[in-house]
């Protein structure tokens, strides 16, 4: 593609996005499965180009409410561009009316970008939660949390995420994944914290190398690696993966399970238990078995107090992910936030039945709001008190009462977990 046509494809792309719920992602893959005649270089592009502007969506429309200009994807894209360094002529070159090219700018849309000429992305008179990229009414609650270092929090936060797989030590090593991939031409590092864990250099395709089709490797956040540390789950024990999705920390704890004992894959989407199928066979997991969360479902009651191990990694507002997720910032609204700690203690209440006297709630997010995270604990710990809270022990750089992650500080996308014990009498 020309760089006419890749810009074209960003607008569209960036119109289905601000127009369709879903989150950036999902939107993405949708849009380049039904374009398959762009290329993988072409992708790349065209997401850096979208991306870019969600990365700076608050501040774009910033400027162009400032200058009474309306935030179309046109505008957006040409205005980062602006802010990128390139020129008004050159950008107005990119709109072409070619066969291939987004169509000429208006002499109103030139006239906006013209005045954007000499001026920086940043402006002294930005209230502070356009300058951090983050709506309004969570200002207060993330400086409560950070203080006086949010500013570097939430410039972390709007970083690019790396790319980190977790080696599966039910077929490989460390040492055989890192050689499995240099072959491929990909260069990988160890992780700090997770034992299993490998970053790339940079993002690249991983998923159609024979290292991935192998089932040695699987691309996992470190952070979401240590919240499997975090289960401790041992060969022979029992274990629930209470919110299991696809199973990303299903695969992890069948492993340090060793394939040996039994661990129950929960969620309530039919679709996302049928998306770890594939994810299990890859792997050789052959201990996990997959079970439909449904109103009514008396499995809960059957399995009462069985369990060695019970993790809920709850649905969060994922304020942790935001420098995977950038438009999921501008989404997030207040209601969401007071549906969503309803729901994780209603979980919590639910989950907390399957735990054997002296095993383990693991209770996770990827949220770094304390609204989820500690006063969360803090209320079920009140509600049960035969449950109380046992200090994170592993990794031992990260020992404390309780598993806090940022990018920022570690690296990792930002995760909370708290491990809870029911006592044995």
């Amino acid at each position: 593609m020309t760089p006419a046509g890749q810009l074209a494809a960003a607008i569209d792309l960036l119109t289905e996005i601000e127009a369709d719920p879903r989150p950036a992602d999902a939107v993405a893959n949708h849009f380049f499965r039904n374009r398959r005649f762009i290329g993988g270089g072409d992708r790349r592009a065209v997401s850096t180009l979208v991306w870019g502007v969600l990365r700076a969506r608050r501040h774009l429309g910033w400027w162009l409410e400032k200058l009474r200009a309306p935030q179309t994807p046109r505008l957006l894209l040409a205005a980062q561009a602006i802010f990128s360094g390139q020129t008004p002529h050159k950008i107005a070159l990119a709109f072409t009316s070619g066969r291939y090219g987004p169509p000429p700018l208006s002499p109103e849309e030139s006239a906006v970008l013209e005045r954007f000429a000499g001026h920086t992305l940043e402006h002294p008179e930005m209230p502070e939660a356009v300058k951090y990229e983050i709506p309004d009414w969570i200002l207060p609650k993330l400086k409560a949390q950070f203080g006086s270092a949010l500013e570097a929090e939430m410039a972390a936060m709007n970083e690019p995420a790396p790319l980190d797989l977790r080696v599966n030590m039910l077929k490989s090593t460390r040492e055989a994944a890192i050689g499995a991939l240099a072959r491929e031409g990909l260069r990988a590092e160890p992780t700090a914290y997770s034992p299993w864990g490998l970053r790339l250099a940079n993002r690249q395709s991983v998923t159609q190398g024979q290292a991935f089709q192998d089932g040695l490797v699987e691309i996992q956040d470190e952070g979401s690696q240590l919240i499997a540390l975090a289960v401790d789950a041992h060969p022979g024990m029992r274990v629930v993966d209470y919110c299991a999705g696809a199973g990303g920390k299903t695969l992890a704890i069948a492993m340090t399970m060793e394939n040996k004992g039994h661990i129950v894959a929960c969620d309530v989407s039919v679709p996302r238990l049928e998306g770890a199928i594939k994810r299990l066979r890859r792997a050789g997991v052959h201990n996990a078995e997959r079970h439909l969360l449904e109103p009514g479902d008396k499995w809960l009651k059957r399995q009462g107090q069985k369990f060695d191990r019970v993790l809920v990694d709850a649905p969060c507002s994922g304020t942790g992910t935001w420098r995977r997720n950038p438009d999921a910032r501008t989404r997030l609204t207040e209601a969401d936030l007071a549906e969503l700690t309803q729901k994780q203690a209603m979980i919590l209440d639910q989950a907390q039945k399957l735990v054997k006297p002296g095993g383990k709630l693991v209770y996770a997010t990827c949220s770094v709001l304390n609204d989820e995270n500690e006063s969360q604990v803090e209320a079920f710990l009140a509600r049960y008190p035969m449950f109380e809270q046992l200090p994170i022990e592993a990794p031992a750089a990260l020992r404390g009462a309780a598993l806090r992650l940022s990018p920022r500080v570690h690296g990792t996308d930002g995760f909370f977990a708290a491990v809870l014990v029911r006592r044995e009498t």
